[in-house]
């Protein structure tokens, strides 16, 4: 949604709520003229016979506030009605109101930049309102491109080779080999074992002391010996297989990184491809090709050298036992893989069982504003104890089928037991097999089927794993549509800044019925700058991404130069242009390398200069570690204004050839706002300019004026052109709107 469009379904869930007390933080800052009119309207209504708390930068839109509390650097510094404090003549919010007097309308922006922060205009009411001037983060303007065929569909991906995933561990063969020959050394360990187990527990019946002492002794250094070679093997398997597997997970991280950094950004905007889900891929899915190269291969090698030993030395011992073992044996190897399949999955159900509820409480803390606001704690509580309902009922229906299942799963491994010991003892008897053969096969077989129902057990793991596998394979495998370093790309080394856009038809896949541009042309002269005007939702920032190439259109051509944007070396053009968003992203790093980011190299002097071009270094030299402050994650550390200002700093100091400003001082107060404008108005000068603007007295020096309605162009000319249309044109009507509003405003200050 637009920035309009979300801040308008914020004040709707406001208004219904009917509250006792309305508190209003630039409530209409991202909306246009006619719809901050009707929700200014609807705001008034609703904030009669209410106790209203109004944050506002244009102090014309809370003369009417039966209390203005006027705070600078955390105190209140003047306090008392409008007429009261316009009558210290020296005064903060004297000054302050005279300025904008002064400049143009209260209700407009400053040359060339999008819509201001506004706040809801307090009505008369017999209720106590303070309006407080301070400075906010105002909403932003958001696109979301959800992929087309996927939106609602569960994306399936193609199962990994396992000999692509063994290639890209070859540069660590030597740790493979290692590891390799380890498991199968090891894999034969325990047959081997349960051999001499056997041997030694007939060494009880022996009646001669002295025999069984030596025998006794024998063994024991068997099994120390088995001990230390089981040891060794062990420590060569785990540490070579992990050192492998390690190496492997480093590489296709940075793999998946660096071809994700080239992926066109409505890649990301897809369902599947949120922040969470690429650090789930990025954490998880890219362990999980180690843990399928590595732990797994070491386990299916270790099995088969299991299998291989315990079915030699069974037919060697009593070939007729062994063969009657072996046929039972799957019926032991589904018992064991019953009960850990079994197992597993009623946990797994009760994990997904809980998750309606685990949702419930991470949507409740990711929001707790929202919900702390609006005091839904106890409805959170009740919701989440409905959600515990079905997971009890789960819990007991997997109780009865766990304790029924694994009874089945005992009682018939226990009649595999019966029948090998009966036909065990009938060969005995005959004279085919010695009691020692017997007691050594049964346990070389039985515990072999064990293990081999362990691994069994982990198939539904490996599923898992080739399914997440499958995911970061395609990653590697996508082909993004945008790509950043074309090496046949035309390198831009130079450019003019003539944009072109022809014939422009654009619609979000995630709703292709609705499209946004429609035979949409613009021609923006080299070094000029033009101003999109329009409601919100009409196309303006669409725009804006399609010169910056975050995504093509459907249909036409943006051209820069007379060349098709298509064909430029997409990096290398990227370094000309220079975007100022309306809700600006800070990475998570020092202000210093947020000024400098994009830029190979900037000296502190021209850090500095750029920084006070943008009104912010008297409040980064303020701060303890000055340039050095951690911003932390998305700037949460700075305000809404201090991080706009960065940005603007940041624009600044790329000095760009091409100007994108979206809405770029949306968030900045009256006097920070006045000189971050002229230094943006110098900064436009001989550049190609386009600025996304709500408020028209911002634009009206502009030297080209689209009005867009509806993803067309339906006005285009200077600000003097437009109007001489008279009331029949869109702009006359916009500008003649909002000078309305400015004379009933100077009426109120004259009364």
């Amino acid at each position: 949604m637009s920035g309009g469009q979300k801040q308008r379904l914020a004040i709707a869930r406001a208004i219904v709520r009917a509250p006792k007390i309305l508190l209003l933080d630039e409530a209409t800052s991202a909306l246009d003229s006619t719809s901050e009119n009707i929700v200014q309207a609807a705001l008034d209504a609703a904030s009669v016979g209410r106790t209203t708390l109004v944050i506002a930068h244009r102090l014309s839109t809370i003369r009417n506030a039966d209390s203005i509390a006027f705070i600078q650097a955390g105190q209140v510094t003047e306090l008392g009605s409008h007429d009261q404090l316009l009558t210290n003549l020296n005064g903060h919010y004297s000054t302050l109101f005279h300025i904008q007097q002064s400049h143009p309308p209260p209700d407009n922006q400053h040359a060339n930049i999008g819509a201001t922060d506004r706040s809801s205009r307090s009505s008369h009411s017999m209720s106590r309102r303070i309006s407080t001037s301070s400075s906010t983060q105002s909403t932003g303007e958001t696109r979301r491109w959800e992929d087309e065929k996927n939106q609602k569909d569960q994306v399936r991906f193609p199962a990994p080779s396992l000999l692509r995933m063994l290639k890209m561990s070859a540069p660590e063969w030597q740790q493979a080999v290692v590891g390799g020959v380890s498991a199968l050394i090891y894999g034969g360990v325990q047959p081997t074992y349960s051999y001499f187990l056997g041997s030694f527990l007939m060494v009880s019946f022996l009646k001669d002391q002295e025999e069984v002492k030596e025998k006794t002794r024998a063994y024991s250094l068997i099994f120390v010996g088995m001990f230390v070679l089981s040891l060794a093997v062990n420590v060569l398997q785990h540490y070579n297989l992990g050192v492998m597997g390690e190496c492997l997970t480093r590489r296709v991280r940075e793999r998946m990184i660096s071809k994700m950094l080239t992926f066109e950004v409505g890649w990301f905007d897809r369902e599947e491809n949120s922040t969470g889900a690429i650090c789930s891929r990025l954490a998880k899915d890219a362990n999980m090709v180690r843990s399928l190269v590595g732990d797994r291969m070491s386990l299916l090698i270790q099995v088969l050298s299991a299998v291989t030993v315990a079915c030699t030395l069974g037919l060697i011992l009593a070939w007729r036992l062994a063969i009657v073992m072996i046929a039972t044996q799957p019926m032991v190897i589904i018992c064991f893989y019953a009960e850990r399949v079994l197992l597993k999955a009623m946990s797994k159900k009760s994990i997904k069982a809980q998750s309606e509820s685990s949702t419930l409480a991470a949507d409740a803390v990711g929001n707790i504003r929202t919900v702390t606001a609006f005091s839904s704690q106890h409805r959170i509580l009740h919701l989440f104890k409905l959600a515990q309902d079905s997971p009890r009922r789960q819990s007991i229906h997997q109780s009865w089928v766990a304790g029924i299942s694994l009874a089945c799963s005992k009682s018939l491994n226990n009649c595999v037991w019966a029948l090998s010991y009966w036909y065990g003892g009938i060969l005995v008897s005959q004279g085919y097999i010695t009691s020692t053969e017997l007691i050594q096969t049964f346990l070389i077989i039985f515990n072999t089927g064990r293990i081999i129902a362990q691994a069994g057990s982990m198939t539904t793991d490996l599923a898992k794993g080739i399914e997440s596998v499958a995911s970061v394979f395609a990653i590697l495998d996508h082909v993004t549509s945008i790509e950043p370093d074309d090496p046949e790309g035309y390198p831009a080394k130079t450019i003019a800044g003539a944009v072109e856009l022809c014939g422009i038809e654009f619609a979000y896949p995630a709703r292709p019925d609705v499209v946004v541009l429609s035979r949409f042309s613009l021609f923006i002269e080299a070094g000029r700058s033009t101003a999109l005007v329009g409601s919100s939702g009409s196309g303006k920032s669409t725009i804006i991404s399609l010169i910056e190439r975050f995504y093509d259109p459907l249909c036409g051509v943006v051209r820069i130069d007379g060349r098709d944007i298509r064909s430029y070396h997409l990096r290398s053009l990227r370094r000309h242009i220079s975007l100022v968003d309306q809700e600006p992203t800070l990475v998570a790093g020092t202000i210093r390398e947020n000024i400098t980011y994009g830029m190979d190299e900037a000296s502190d002097a021209e850090l500095e200069a750029a920084a006070r071009a943008a009104s912010v270094h008297e409040f980064i030299s303020g701060l303890k570690d000055g340039y050095g402050t951690w911003c932390g994650e998305q700037g949460i550390q700075l305000s809404g204004g201090q991080k706009q200002r960065i940005a603007i700093a940041r624009a600044i100091l790329k000095n760009p050839v091409i100007l994108l400003l979206d809405e770029a001082t949306s968030a900045l107060d009256m006097q920070s706002e006045k000189l971050v404008q002229e230094a943006l108005e110098r900064l436009m000068v001989g550049r190609t300019s386009v600025v996304v603007a709500h408020r028209l007295s911002t634009i009206r020096n502009c030297d080209v004026i689209a009005v867009l309605h509806k993803g067309l162009l339906v006005e285009k000319g200077s600000h003097a052109s437009l109007l001489l249309m008279g009331p029949k044109g869109n702009y006359y009507r916009l500008v003649n709107l909002q000078q309305s509003k400015q004379q009933m405003t100077d009426q109120c200050s004259q009364k």
